[in-house]
């Protein structure tokens, strides 16, 4: 099979391959001698946070303390209204009035 690459790197690969190892989101892209290998995937959305966090170097006991931290904060606010939302437009700098749009016309009705 022949697939060509793009100039953006992108390469489109044949429907006949795609079925031979099964639909995949996601390959692992592998370089052995000079070869491209691609491996299909399946990552569930549990692995990608597992993965992300290790790219981010956080172990379990920072994901410990960022929990206790939230639910802490969560505890000192209970009880207490929330916050009012601003007025529309407050903190614009329009400095005058709200001026309503006017209604859109109607088309004329034919007559017969």
């Amino acid at each position: 099979m022949l697939a060509k690459i793009t100039s953006k790197n992108q390469l489109t690969l044949p429907k006949a391959a795609v079925q031979a190892v099964g639909a995949a989101e996601y390959f692992d892209v592998e370089v052995r001698v000079g070869q491209i290998v691609l491996t299909p995937v399946r990552i569930q959305r549990g692995d990608a946070v597992r993965a992300k966090l290790a790219a981010l170097g956080l172990g379990e006991a920072d994901v410990a303390d960022a929990v206790q931290w939230v639910r802490s904060s969560r505890s000192a606010t209970a009880g207490k209204a929330p916050p009012k939302a601003a007025e529309p437009g407050a903190g614009c700098g329009t400095g005058g009035p709200r001026v309503a749009k006017p209604a859109p016309r109607k088309k004329p009705t034919r007559r017969a």
